[in-house]
């Protein structure tokens, strides 16, 4: 599943680079991006060098980057594709699928699909 970020600053990055980001979660559900770092150049975007207790960190592939001009400044809109042991939806996914595979596999076999001796060929007669 795709996840739109937004940083307060100009960060270009280009399509199809990797890029790690660190964000956090409060209290009240909302995530706030700290640190976005393009794993293909080694440049890192951030807000401040502190640690912060309870971030997340995830890496991704992106798809889209959108650099705005506003009032304050410029700002960065990326949309990632999360991908590696950060994607926790395709953990979820893979698990159903393995599920319904087994359970197919079960049922085929409960029907007498795979485990069935094929009848013996009636003689001919010439």
């Amino acid at each position: 599943m795709d996840r739109t970020i937004v940083i307060a600053m100009p960060a270009p990055i280009p399509h199809g680079h990797r890029v790690e980001v660190v964000e956090r979660v409060d209290e009240n559900g909302e995530r706030s991006v700290l640190a976005v770092t393009d794993l293909e150049t080694r440049i890192r975007y951030e807000h401040s060098r502190s640690a912060v207790p309870g971030a997340a960190t995830w890496v991704g592939r992106v798809l889209e980057c959108t650099v705005n001009p506003g009032r304050a400044g410029f700002s960065t809109t990326l949309l990632v594709d999360p991908v590696g042991p950060g994607a926790a939806e395709a953990d979820v996914a893979l698990r159903g699928a393995d599920a319904a595979a087994s359970a197919v596999t079960d049922e085929a076999l409960r029907w007498g699909g795979a485990d069935r001796k094929p009848e013996p060929e009636a003689p001919r007669f010439w």
